[in-house]
């Protein structure tokens, strides 16, 4: 089953506790201070009972267990926390061991959120996800028998190479998308011989070239701290021994979103994030196609640039292996 990753609002019989409940992966989630107000107890006290049952073995942590990327605003700043949720089964252990009645109130809640989930939304949600498979199924065939039509013809007008280039980029379009709803996203078909690698000195000098000759403000690459280095740095990060982003597209695609993301200048962050991306691209030979043309259209670029700029952190993964997507040997 999708997750839906819903929140619903669990409020006690007292009255007393209203949270906001994470519904996701057919199961209910919990922070540590949710679960705290739940039972009335303090955080020290259901951390322990949530050590001991993992120590003890009656519940495997990896799959009881979900880290979620949130901001918050602390001392004028923001800063990113990942907090730890329990599910179902944690939360079902606790309420045992601290024997509480709100505990008993708040299974019962839970269980019949579940089932009213589960036999309505998944009958739903399966039949709206079947009929969506079927149509973009029919969509692919159409443009796939299309495409062979044209190839038969032996068409040689301009016309007919373009329509042919076009549903050629259409399918491949439809298949990123099909398999971006359904999590499916690959990294492959890439390049792994890297011609350029990206250092500091080379990016500030070409971004006060782009200030040249493009104009801006005198705040524009201004770097603010060292986190535009960071960046750089982490596009080299190894593991093992081995690149943790081994090809070129991987690299330029974690380049995009780490400038993009990080604002690590006073001005002019996302043009400075899509130029270096260009940029990078072009210096590795394959910023273009054999016949000449852009792997990435402007305005594709623009989108992937914006898009990036308003995702959350916990998005990064999708976000990159969608550029890598759309910058590979397939695109």
């Amino acid at each position: 089953m999708e997750s839906k990753g819903e929140v619903v609002i669990h409020e006690s019989a007292d009255g007393r506790v209203t949270i906001d409940v994470k519904l996701e992966n057919d199961s209910v989630w919990l922070s540590l201070s949710q679960i705290s107000r739940v039972f009335d107890k303090d955080k020290s006290v259901i951390s322990r009972h949530i050590k001991n049952i993992y120590a003890e073995g009656e519940l495997d942590r990896n799959s009881t267990v979900a880290k979620n990327a949130t901001v918050q605003m602390e001392g004028g700043r923001k800063i990113s926390r990942e907090i730890e949720y329990y599910n179902l089964d944690v939360i079902i252990s606790i309420g045992y061991r601290v024997n509480a009645k709100r505990g008993t109130q708040f299974r019962t809640w839970a269980n019949k959120v579940l089932n009213d989930y589960l036999a309505k939304g998944y009958a739903i949600n399966e039949k709206r996800f079947e009929e969506q498979s079927r149509q973009l199924d029919e969509l692919k065939q159409t443009v796939k028998l299309l495409g062979d039509v044209v190839e038969s013809k032996k068409m040689d007008t301009q016309e007919a190479e373009g329509l042919l280039r076009v549903i050629t980029d259409y399918t491949y379009a439809l298949d990123v998308l099909d398999k971006y709803d359904h999590q499916l996203l690959e990294i492959q078909s890439t390049t792994p011989e890297e011609l350029f690698q990206i250092t500091y000195e080379e990016s500030m000098k070409a971004i006060t070239g782009l200030k040249s000759k493009f104009g801006g403000s005198s705040l524009f690459g201004n770097a603010k701290d060292e986190s535009f280095k960071g960046s750089l740095g982490a596009i080299y990060q190894t593991f093992g021994a081995r690149d943790l982003y081994p090809s070129v597209e991987e690299k330029a695609a974690n380049l995009l979103y780490l400038v993009t993301k990080n604002h690590s200048f006073s001005d002019g962050n996302k043009r400075i994030a899509a130029f270096l991306f260009v940029w990078f691209l072009e210096r590795n030979a394959i910023l273009y196609k054999m016949d000449g043309s852009k792997r990435l259209a402007d305005n594709a670029l623009v989108a992937l640039t914006l898009m990036i700029a308003e995702s959350k952190p916990e998005e990064k993964e999708i976000m990159t292996k969608v550029v890598v997507n759309l910058i590979n040997s397939k695109n």
